[in-house]
């Protein structure tokens, strides 16, 4: 594993620990060359999925885009970076449970939603006015009031 401070490519694991899903496992290393520490984390590789696009393309499904799209949907938010990526971990067993090879983005985003409106209602609504490009100020209040009329979002 290539060291991230000095390049060099021998290493040596001081130890590991599986995540509480027991789906990654975390591997503390030590760089043989400068001494430093750092972290990789290892995961089964799933099978291949396509992401259908709204425009009819397909690009392979990236989980770091969807943490990147929460993180700024969460900007000044009071959601830490281990609860996002619970959230893109609970819609990437999901779709892998559906058996799909492809997926669209509407589906995708559907799935986020889902998740992101009991987390926070300030999130969702920042996700949802990029994710379903409101047309217009109707819109735009029509979800805001669909938020309101809901008990089950948490402030």
């Amino acid at each position: 594993m290539k060291c991230l401070y000095c390049g060099c490519l021998e290493s040596k694991v001081i130890d590991s620990r599986t995540s509480e899903d027991g789906e990654t496992i975390r591997r503390r290393r030590e760089c043989l060359e400068c001494g430093k520490r750092f972290s990789t984390y290892e995961k089964v590789e799933g099978v291949s999925l396509a992401v259908i696009k709204k425009d009819g393309s397909r690009q392979p499904f990236d989980r770091n885009k969807l943490i990147m799209g929460l993180m700024r949907a969460c900007e000044k938010r009071p959601i830490g970076i281990k609860q996002l990526e619970k959230v893109v971990d609970s819609v990437e067993n999901k779709i892998y449970e559906m058996q799909r090879r492809e997926i669209t983005s509407e589906e995708i985003g559907d799935l986020i939603l889902t998740r992101l409106r009991d987390i926070d209602a300030v999130a969702y609504v920042r996700f949802a006015s990029v994710y379903r490009e409101f047309k217009d100020i109707q819109s735009f209040f029509d979800e805001l009031q669909s938020i309101i009329n809901d008990n089950t979002v948490i402030d």
